[in-house]
């Protein structure tokens, strides 16, 4: 088991993380989201050991890890840590690139390259040359690179972010199903909440360095207790209840995503229609209800200016 407990650490005074703890046993996925610079990065590098902190402590096991102050060489020998940087050999082939990290005294070590190859879809590119290779390509080479040794603890930031979403599909699928089978604790800091909604089994929700959500991905989504986090898994309507309800004096608001707006015939909360925009299986209609902007979907495509009325679903 990981356990984060109380954990604060500033670069300067100021703190960028604050008071942060969460337990993670072997072989959960924990998905890390928030925005830009709200700590994810510097959590990871917190736990992987690269930065010192006088608040708080990480506990591996039983054993707490004391971090760089007390190691020769930064870094858990069990976890590896992938940043948004990829530091691969350009000039040696992406079979040198994962082999490097495999004993040679290891009699399984081809079949371990393929084998990691094969996750990441790169068996093709065996011979190629890094510096040859595109920026996707090169996370790929890299996501397996850091699981070459088999760690027990994987920590991943923005793992994805390079890759095609027609590949990124099948990557997650493989990658984290391949974790699962291994037993390994994966914790990854994402901006894409399809990494976290589909896989993971708890989501961290940091704002402005604090720990505001620790849930199953079901539970965050049904029941978000925030416009912020709402916002990461979809279009998020804010609606004063004093626009739906004009008995209701109280300054609240509720919250509902897209699909829990429908047309409703003839009657309902009348709204003008603004804009519509393809997604596809549906269009995103925007609207104005009174003096609120919200987001609708629809089957099809409605005129601007249209006049339509609304209905809320309860969740």
């Amino acid at each position: 088991m990981l356990k984060a407990a109380n954990i604060s650490f500033g670069y300067t005074s100021k703190e960028v993380i604050k008071n942060i703890g969460f337990k993670a046993n072997k072989g959960d996925y924990i998905a890390i989201i928030g925005e830009s610079g709200s700590g994810k990065s510097t959590l990871l590098e917190i736990i992987y050991g690269l930065l010192h902190i006088d608040k708080g402590s990480v506990f591996w096991n039983d054993e707490k890890l004391l971090g760089p102050n007390f190691r020769l060489i930064s870094g858990e020998d069990f976890m590896k840590y992938l940043p948004q940087d990829f530091d691969l050999m350009p000039y040696t082939t992406v079979e040198e690139n994962i082999g490097k990290y495999i004993s040679s005294q290891d009699k399984n070590k081809d079949k371990r390259i393929k084998e990691l190859l094969k996750v990441v879809d790169m068996a093709e590119f065996s011979q190629t040359k890094v510096k040859n290779l595109s920026g996707g390509q090169k996370q790929r080479v890299a996501i397996a690179k850091v699981m070459a040794k088999e760690p027990e603890v994987l920590l991943l930031d923005e793992p994805f972010s390079h890759i095609d979403n027609f590949r990124k599909n099948k990557l997650r699928r493989d990658l984290f199903r391949y974790l699962k089978s291994k037993n390994i604790l994966c914790i990854v800091a994402t901006h894409d909440t399809t990494d976290a909604l589909s896989f993971a089994d708890k989501i961290l929700v940091i704002r402005n360095g604090k720990l505001i959500a620790n849930k199953a991905p079901e539970a965050l989504y049904t029941n978000p207790k925030s416009a912020y986090i709402a916002s990461f898994f979809d279009e998020i309507n804010k609606i004063p209840l004093n626009e739906i309800d004009p008995n209701d004096i109280s300054k609240k608001s509720v919250l509902l995503y897209p699909n829990q707006i429908k047309l409703a015939g003839k009657e309902g909360f009348k709204a003008t229609v603004i804009a519509s925009y393809f997604k596809g299986s549906y269009y995103l209609i925007e609207a104005v209800l009174n003096k609120t902007t919200l987001f609708f979907e629809h089957p099809s495509t409605l005129e601007n200016n249209q006049k339509v009325f609304l209905e809320f679903i309860k969740k």
